[in-house]
């Protein structure tokens, strides 16, 4: 049996308008018909998920991410090219599909399940976990139109994830709602990854991406721009944006020592120079301990005069998530009115409280608080470092975090003593050991 879930070749989806129905009509029937416009949401994609596989499709509006999902589950039909699929599916695109707001979320259930496939039986056996599952309590037996869009959401996830499919499509419908059943959910779609689930995965949410997703494919304009592993495809997607109807703007990326460095910006300031240092020998640290006093030191040529310079940094740890970041503008230390030819040394002083690992620095030039509106330099995993712990008790995690236990021991009541007695035990978890 093959190891691919889905396989897409040259997969496009031209939408026409005609200058008459009898046009459109002939057309159906193969007859040469000019349209009077066409657009092509998709175009001439080309790639394949294998089974167990997580990957996520990114792009701004208009990409055609939506288009793609709907195409692979058969919502609507291809214009040209070839959809190959092994194994069930399910899917959840937009809110509304199969469900009807004059029945109530039990009713509705049933419809919605019956047309995915399911048997009555079958839902009705399932029908409790479902309704656990949601959480909408009283609501599941009112019509659907007195739901919120976050109601709507948690049935409709419910009823896709009731049974686990070979395949799952997500659409951005988890974005709606609150942040618990957001974390409930993926919390769902992770366990049906670990149990061999393949998962197609539209969603803004980028540590979500990071944390779950092999891969990632960056959609523009219809085609695919880039595919590749998660972090490197949100760095790029991000400079993309940012950078996106600026002409001066421009987009680099360059792999070394196993670590994607992705640099954008107008160039009307670049940081001529990022290092890490110890902060009281002025050596570089290519390895940190946990407690180390460390500076970080950057130098910024400006090649126009600016109004306003605003530098950013972030911490990463090895999988892309942000640990730690902040900006000059939120400490207020905006820079006021720099002049062109300009040199600005900024230097952060830090006590690194990190966990062992692996971990790269993030820096944005840019003129307010977000590079969005004017990013001048943005380089991704710019300083890369190790740290490691030598002097502090064993933990796990990011973050080292300062704390210790305390322990209170109070005689057995035969022994006839109720005394208590507290026992301190520094270094044990959070104190230094000297």
């Amino acid at each position: 049996m093959s190891n691919i879930a889905i396989e897409l070749r040259g997969l496009s989806k031209a939408y026409r308008t005609y200058h008459s129905n009898t046009s459109r009509i002939a057309s159906w029937y193969g007859f040469s018909s000019e349209p009077k416009s066409e657009f092509w949401a998709v175009k001439d994609i080309s790639l394949a998920l294998a089974q167990g596989e997580c990957i996520a499709f990114l792009g701004a509006n208009g990409a055609g991410k939506s288009t793609l999902l709907k195409l692979i589950t058969g919502t609507i039909y291809p214009t040209s090219g070839d959809i190959i699929t092994h194994g069930s599916i399910s899917a959840i695109l937009e809110l509304g599909i199969g469900f009807s707001p004059e029945l109530t979320g039990r009713q509705n259930i049933y419809q919605a399940g019956g047309m995915a496939g399911h048997s009555h039986a079958t839902l009705t056996r399932l029908m409790p976990e479902i309704e656990a599952f949601a959480e909408i309590q009283q609501y599941f037996d009112e019509p659907l139109r007195t739901y919120s869009s976050g109601m709507h959401a948690r049935l409709a996830f419910a009823l896709a994830t009731a049974i686990r499919p070979d395949i799952l499509i997500v659409d951005e419908v988890l974005s709606v709602g609150d942040s618990y059943f957001q974390h409930k959910s993926f919390d769902r779609i992770r366990r049906f990854r670990r149990e061999g689930t393949s998962i197609l995965l539209v969603t803004h949410s980028m540590p979500s991406i990071l944390a779950i997703c092999d891969r990632a494919v960056l959609l523009d304009q219809g085609r695919v721009m880039k595919d590749g592993p998660p972090d490197e495809i949100v760095d790029f997607y991000n400079a993309m944006m940012a950078d996106r109807g600026n002409e001066l703007a421009t987009i680099e990326q360059v792999r070394t020592n196993g670590w994607m460095r992705t640099r954008s910006g107008t160039k009307q300031a670049v940081a001529r120079s990022v290092q890490l240092l110890d902060a009281n020998t002025r050596q570089p640290v290519a390895t940190a301990a946990v407690g180390q006093d460390l500076l970080l030191d950057i130098e910024v040529d400006v090649n126009e005069d600016l109004p306003q310079l605003v530098l950013g940094l972030q911490f990463r740890d090895r999988t892309g998530h942000v640990v730690w970041g902040t900006n000059t503008w939120y400490t207020k230390q905006v820079v006021e009115n720099s002049s062109q030819g300009e040199t600005l040394n900024f230097r952060i002083r830090f006590k690194c409280m990190l966990g062992p690992g692996s971990y790269s620095i993030t820096h944005a030039l840019h003129n307010t608080e977000t590079h969005l509106t004017g990013n001048f330099d943005w380089a991704d995993n710019n300083v890369v470092f190790d740290v490691v712990n030598t002097t502090y008790p064993v933990f796990i995690g990011t973050s080292y975090v300062d704390a210790n236990f305390e322990i209170h021991r109070s005689a057995a009541p035969h022994a006839g003593n109720q005394e208590t007695a507290k026992i301190d035990t520094p270094g044990l978890a959070g104190s230094r050991l000297d």
